[in-house]
């Protein structure tokens, strides 16, 4: 009799060892799998992008077009991303407004977001009447990338041109009160 209950309680043991461990594992999936989730990216046409562009409340706004394909908006991206990193507790929002072709979301920019690590929010513009948008954004813009628009309130810059570092940080710091 005593063989049985040593035999059961080292069955409940060793079971509950093996449930233990399968938690852990499932756990560690789980987590795992929440990190390589892929970046949201919402997609707007101009109509529902527009809102971006006239937000009214105290935040400085930083709003940078750019695409995968475009090697001066590739080479600024760390600096916006600086500037999201730095800023943020001083009410600065950065949007990295993403102009790649639709078929290319899934090929080139969600695994660009994610192999650079973008913290910034990145939306993408489809909008194929980019001849009506363009001057909405900005009467200035030619339609070159990248392009810029920094405002807050009471003020509004649009930038057709490459940044340094120095030169994002001194324009938004003229939006800082």
């Amino acid at each position: 009799m005593d063989l049985r209950i040593l035999f059961i309680v080292f069955f409940v043991v060793v079971s509950c060892k093996q449930e233990s461990k399968v938690q852990e594992v499932s756990s560690n999936l789980v987590h795992e799998n929440a990190l390589k989730e892929k970046p949201n990216v919402d997609v707007y046409n101009f109509d529902a992008f527009e809102k971006f562009l006239n937000s009214t409340d105290d935040k400085v706004y930083v709003i940078n077009f750019w695409a995968t394909w475009c090697a001066p908006c590739i080479k600024e991206l760390p600096h916006f991303e600086e500037i999201n990193k730095t800023y943020k507790d001083k009410n600065v929002e950065v949007l990295l407004v993403s102009l790649d072709f639709p078929k290319q979301y899934e090929k080139k920019l969600i695994p660009f977001i994610e192999k650079h690590q973008l913290q910034s929010k990145v939306v993408a513009l489809n909008d194929p009447d980019s001849n009506t948008w363009i001057p909405k954004v900005s009467e200035a813009w030619s339609g070159a990338l990248p392009a810029t628009i920094i405002y807050n309130k009471d003020k509004r810059e649009f930038y057709e041109k490459s940044f340094s570092y120095e030169e994002l940080k001194m324009e938004v710091n003229k939006f800082i009160k």
